[in-house]
């Protein structure tokens, strides 16, 4: 069905009651009982007799009989207009009935349905039981809202039986899942996180917290957003209208298809995330606790003690998750093994042919009887089993479906723990960065002072470890109070863009920076304002434009403006936006170009264009810092940065990344973004793998391990030559092998570079494309066809940093990923080294690796594609 639900209240559904401020008029019954009762009378209907069934389907059937008949149900002429119910007593009737409506036979309305199989007829006849169901739950619900939605489902059902189809929720609310990670994926993350480290014992006592916290959730009667609105006056309006969007979601997709299984079910965890998750965290952990508290003399001893000592202690910690902004359990690409008592306590479990006694294994929510409006939800515990296998996970909490669980042995035979060859062993990595992290064993010149290939921003980020820096993200807000401080320094922004930019109009940067839906990071110094940058966010639109950016001219030439920029950079990774877009005029390009933005924008026009700001005589400007997202895909991604920016601006940002190639497509932005006379637009595209404040640090470590292994290398070798003292003479360039002894030392030179090959883009994609073919075709590629699977080879991801497959190197043909032959060959390989280093050399799959090797290399050479010694 195409039409939308409306967002509003929603009542419990029947037979239940529900938490504090939520209204409970729905047919009554405990809740289980109601359930039995809903599926005893959709037994009951399908068994009737045909005659029956088409009596029933006529009245929810339009009549047939000629096309301008515009009546939609069957009304038998001898009863009352009000639906009815199946519990009574069934007039019976004929198909030569008359309709009071229409005066046409019953015949009429259902002569579609006379030819139609068994199984339809009874699938109709159960939406026929939810949609009666529904009715009810429209006739007595008091809440406007809640009736609202009601009345969409209940339409929604009617319309599906009408039409003979599927009822299926659609438009606005979009399709599950709504976020992600979900909440069952960030609580399975939490365990293993903070918990991995503990015994057995403590650990397993979590597992079963876990379970339960997710059990709860997932049977848990959120409160209407007007009772929210009520107990949280001065929340937010934004807040209140994400919870009423999340709210009516969970109605249309969790709670109502509960009980009227014609519609599709979703577990509350399995779809919802963090949003969700914020809103009702403390009032459902408030009204959990008082509700065990109240019934912990019903309670064995072990469950008291677990659910009135442990899973408070429980709930606080994940509260700090929950609520923090930098909690890595919402990363979507967390990975953490699990702990190995876990894992070893499930083989145990599986050898001796035992189960453990799991606590809230299986728990059953309901309400107490006579609660009333103001009632909270009862969970009653019941001790459960589990039952584990030899490919059994050691976590078994319900996780987002295509998400790897965590491996299940903790050992392996050491013929699979043989490394790939050319990795450098990771203990050797130890001692280097042990190394040159010990000042007492770097020896030479003072490192405390700034080398002159520092980073751009050394300097400032060492004044912000002392405290003499401080970056602040202010903004100003109609919804709520905005406090003093914050009200000065946007007033000390506003005069450092307004110095700094003086072909700006005052008035124009006064009301950007004072406007609530632009933001700006503040760099603070000795309490004065003096630099920061001003941008707005298209989450929508997946990207971010910069509007404003300067620092004061006695403060420039410092690394502030990089340092700057590195930050926001960060905070954007953190809210899932990658994308810059800036228009540069001819003084910051240069700025941009250093920070990363070029004029290559990968976005499509059409994304930012009527969104940003434009100027006239600007050029497109962008960068794409992240070439390996392609395997991520995360719904309503937020990947650019744009902005304009002036000639004093390009060079800045550039430095920071930005640049003329905008990767967002023109129609995303347009109309978005501010246009700027004389100023160019600019992008930049993040990767959030990437701690950009840290980023230059990183690169300076990384190069320092390099040199320490260098020279780990040379205490190795026997000669020592002398140095190349022909610099010294002038001469500025020599060829790599004239280099004495580089030779000897093992180096080849590569042909690749003695005589780059220059290939026809599409001639290199049908030639790997012709090869990938008959290599997936060879007798022996059949291990390696799709990616190998947790189930049939549980530590194979403990050992295997670097899976590949066919599949895989399909799809990335596909998306013309191979811009170059070392690619596809380095990917070629790679299925055949991991092979290798997995399985022993008498196995079956190691054959089939050399096998296929030797075929693959074969047909690169016939292709030309083959430069290796």
């Amino acid at each position: 069905m195409s039409s939308a639900p409306p967002t509003g209240s929603v009542a419990a559904p029947p037979g239940q009651t529900t938490p504090q401020g939520s209204s409970g008029n729905t047919p009554q019954g405990s809740s289980g009982n109601n359930l039995q009762r809903i599926a005893h009378k959709k037994s009951q209907v399908k068994a009737w007799p045909l005659n029956k069934k088409l009596e029933k389907l006529a009245i929810y059937s339009s009549c047939k009989a000629d096309d301008g008949c515009k009546c939609n149900g069957w009304k038998n002429p001898n009863l009352p207009q009000t639906p009815q119910r199946l519990e009574g007593p069934q007039p019976l009737a004929n198909l030569n009935d008359p309709c009071r409506s229409c005066s046409h036979v019953l015949g009429a309305h259902v002569s579609h349905l006379e030819n139609a199989p068994e199984e339809e007829l009874n699938r109709l006849l159960g939406i026929v039981v939810d949609v009666e169901n529904m009715f009810m739950c429209v006739h007595r619900e008091e809440d406007a809202d809640t009736k609202q939605v009601y009345f969409y489902l209940f339409k929604l059902l009617r319309k599906s039986i009408l039409l003979m189809t599927r009822p299926t929720v659609e438009g606005p609310l979009g399709n599950p899942p709504f976020e992600k990670p979900s909440i069952a994926k960030a609580v399975t993350n939490f365990v293993m996180h903070k918990f991995g480290h503990l015994s057995q014992k403590e650990w397993q006592t979590m597992y079963d917290l876990a379970k339960m916290f997710l059990h709860c959730l997932n049977h848990w009667k959120l409160e209407t957003p007007s009772a929210r609105k009520q107990q949280r006056q001065h929340s937010s309006n934004e807040d209140a209208a994400a919870y009423k969007i999340n709210y009516t979601r969970w109605l249309c997709f969790c709670h109502v298809p509960a009980f009227c299984d014609s519609l599709p079910h979703s577990e509350t965890t399995m779809i919802f995330g963090r949003t969700l998750l914020r809103s009702v965290f403390q009032t459902m952990r408030r009204q959990l606790l008082d509700k065990f508290r109240a019934e912990k003399d019903k309670m064995p001893a072990e469950k008291r003690t677990l659910v009135l000592t442990h899973f408070p202690r429980f709930l606080s910690v994940l509260e700090e998750e929950v609520y923090g902004s930098n909690s890595p359990i919402w990363d979507p690409d967390f990975k953490q093994n699990p702990p190995a008592n876990a894992t070893s306590a499930d083989r145990s479990a599986t050898s001796n042919g035992t189960t453990h006694s799991r606590g809230f294994e299986k728990l059953a929510v309901s309400s107490s009887p006579g609660s009333g409006a103001d009632s909270y939800t009862t969970v009653h515990l019941s001790p459960g089993t589990h039952t584990s296998s030899r490919s059994s996970k050691a976590i078994s909490i319900p996780d987002a479906q295509g998400e790897k669980r965590p491996n299940d042995e903790a050992h392996a035979p050491e013929a699979k723990r043989r490394r790939i060859e050319g990795d450098l062993p990771e203990e050797v990595i130890a001692q280097l960065v042990a190394t040159i992290t010990d000042p007492k064993q770097m020896l030479g010149p003072d490192t405390s002072g700034f080398s002159e290939l520092a980073a751009r921003d050394e300097a400032a980020r060492a004044e912000e470890r002392k405290g003499l820096i401080e970056f602040h993200m202010v903004a100003n807000a109609l919804s709520k109070r905005v406090d003093q401080q914050s009200l000065v320094w946007l007033v000390g922004l506003q005069n450092v863009f307004s110095h700094q930019l003086p072909r700006m109009p005052k008035e124009y940067i006064t009301r950007l920076v004072f406007d609530p839906k632009h933001r700006t990071l503040a760099l603070v110094k000795e309490g004065r304002i003096i630099g920061g940058i001003c941008f707005r966010m298209f989450p929508g639109q997946g990207f971010t434009e910069i509007v404003f950016c300067a620092v004061t001219s006695n403060e420039q030439v410092k690394g502030y403006g990089t340092h700057l920029m590195n930050h926001l950079k960060d905070y954007h990774v953190k809210q899932n936006i990658l994308h810059f877009l800036t228009f540069a005029d001819e003084f910051a390009i240069g700025y941009f170009k250093k920070q990363g933005f070029s004029k290559d924008i990968k976005l499509p026009k059409s994304v930012y264009t009527g969104y940003i700001k434009d100027y006239e005589g600007v050029k497109g400007y962008g960068t794409h810092l992240m070439n390996h997202l392609k395997d991520y895909h995360v719904k309503q991604n937020i990947l650019h940065f744009l902005t304009f920016a002036d000639e004093f601006a390009i060079g800045y940002f550039k430095k920071q990344g930005f640049s003329k190639d905008i990767k967002l497509p023109k129609s995303v932005y347009t109309g978005y973004i501010k246009d700027y006379e004389g100023a160019t637009l600019m992008g930049c595209e993040l990767d959030e793998r990437i701690s950009y404040t840290a980023f230059t640090h990183v690169i300076r470590k990384q190069k320092e391990i390099v040199k320490k292994f260098i020279e780990k290398q040379q205490e190795h070798m026997q000669k020592v030559y002398p140095g190349v003292p022909c610099f010294k003479e002038g001469v500025r360039e020599i060829p790599l092998e004239s280099i004495p002894g580089l030779r000897e030392a093992g180096w080849k030179p590569d042909k690749k570079y003695v005589k780059q090959e220059q290939i026809d883009p599409d001639q290199l994609y049908q030639a790997m494309k012709s090869v990938l073919i008959q290599v997936k075709n060879h007798s022996s590629a059949w291990p390696f066809q799709k990616p190998v699977e947790k189930a049939e080879a549980p530590d194979y991801y403990d050992h295997i940093k670097y899976p590949m497959d066919l599949k895989t190197i399909t799809e990335r043909l596909k998306n013309h990923y191979y811009v170059h032959k070392r690619l596809f060959i380095a990917d070629m390989q790679r299925i055949f080294s991991n092979c290798r280093a997995y399985n022993s050399p008498d196995t079956e799959y190691y054959k089939c690796a050399n096998t296929l090797d030797r075929f693959f290399q074969n047909k690169m050479k016939e292709a030309g594609l083959w430069d290796r010694q």
